[in-house]
């Protein structure tokens, strides 16, 4: 495993990778050790609201952040001591130490020209792109799967609210068909957002099926220009069978809202369930719909951004899974 060493304490700011073992788990002895360092390319919406994020890890400190013209991002990211610069990935990865991980939030375009540079200097990308160059996480479906990838796919933000809710269907009845929408606000939806929105169709179809377990999947995005902005909102369709266990299913779409709550705290359900008898016209399926609201943590984008929130959160949560595996210490 490649050690990098990592930028001392900043004057007034707390180290935010000196992780303990605290409450004592088996393996670890209770020494502090070195975190995994990390960079965010493109110093956005996303990129900011994810470093507010990974300024609070025990186990992943933020070295670098890299765009390509300066702004506001790399402003806020050298007030907080950070090594930032607007050279682009070059730049990057000329750096001494190199990062340990780097997380993309620039585009599905700009990440596939990265990924195989990122790959030869034996960097680790987290890709909150649509450009799926990587297998697919989500957290509460398959956190674990892919911690020694060179390259995961954070699939899409309306993958992350949704895919969640069809996989919670899915694994206690056939799901031949899932259909999501994902509602979110015009002022929420920046450059990189709108540049993507042909991938975040693809990607989060293919994923709807791949990850959510649909025989096939369909994926519909609204970005909504009404004033004040809405909070992101989800539906989801699943097609079930005439006789499927509606208990069953109710119960484990409430177990899983509670798990991605974990990370996201503003995850809900704004209704319960609703269940539609099979009819021909849905080739005797019958039909349960999921109507989600997701709130913005506030960390640096607004309530409303809830879209932007749910990928810098899940992104965080993958990625100190990765670094606690860097770390050989048990998550």
């Amino acid at each position: 495993m490649r050690k990098s060493p990592v930028p001392g304490p900043r004057p007034g700011v707390p180290l935010a990778g000196t992780p303990r073992c605290s409450p004592p788990v088996p393996g670890c002895d209770g020494r502090r050790m070195a975190p995994v360092m990390a960079a965010i390319v493109g110093p956005g919406n996303i990129g900011t609201d994810l470093l507010a994020k990974l300024r609070r890890s025990d186990v992943l400190e933020v070295g670098y952040v890299v765009g390509v013209v300066e702004s506001e991002g790399l402003e806020r990211a050298r007030a907080q001591g950070i090594a930032a610069s607007a050279e682009g990935v070059g730049w990057l990865l000329r750096q001494d130490p190199l990062p340990d991980l780097v997380f993309e939030a620039t585009s599905a375009k700009a990440h596939a020209a990265h990924a195989p540079r990122y790959a030869e200097a034996g960097v680790q990308a987290v890709d909150l792109t649509p450009a799926h160059l990587g297998p697919m996480v989500c957290p509460p479906v398959n956190l674990g799967a892919h911690l020694d990838a060179p390259n995961v796919s954070m699939i899409t933000c309306g993958g992350q609210a949704t895919i969640p809710m069809v996989h919670a269907v899915s694994r206690v009845t056939p799901v031949p068909y899932a259909e999501i929408v994902a509602s979110v606000a015009s002022r929420g939806a920046g450059p990189g957002t709108r540049a993507n929105i042909d991938e975040f169709t693809r990607t989060t179809s293919q994923a709807v099926a791949e990850i959510g377990g649909a025989g096939r999947g369909k994926a519909i995005i609204i970005l909504n220009p009404v004033e004040p902005p809405m909070i992101m909102r989800d539906t989801v369709f699943c097609a079930i069978g005439p006789d499927a266990d509606r208990d069953a299913v109710t119960a484990s779409i409430h177990e899983m809202a509670d798990a991605v709550r974990q990370y996201v705290p503003g995850y809900t359900l704004r209704a319960e369930p609703q269940f539609d008898d099979a009819r021909a016209d849905w080739d005797g399926h019958a039909r349960v719909g999921i109507f989600l609201e997701v709130r913005g943590n506030g960390d640096y984008l607004p309530e409303y951004a809830g879209n932007l929130d749910i990928m810098t959160a899940a992104a965080a949560r993958v990625g100190e899974l990765m670094a606690r595996a860097k770390q050989e210490v048990p998550a």
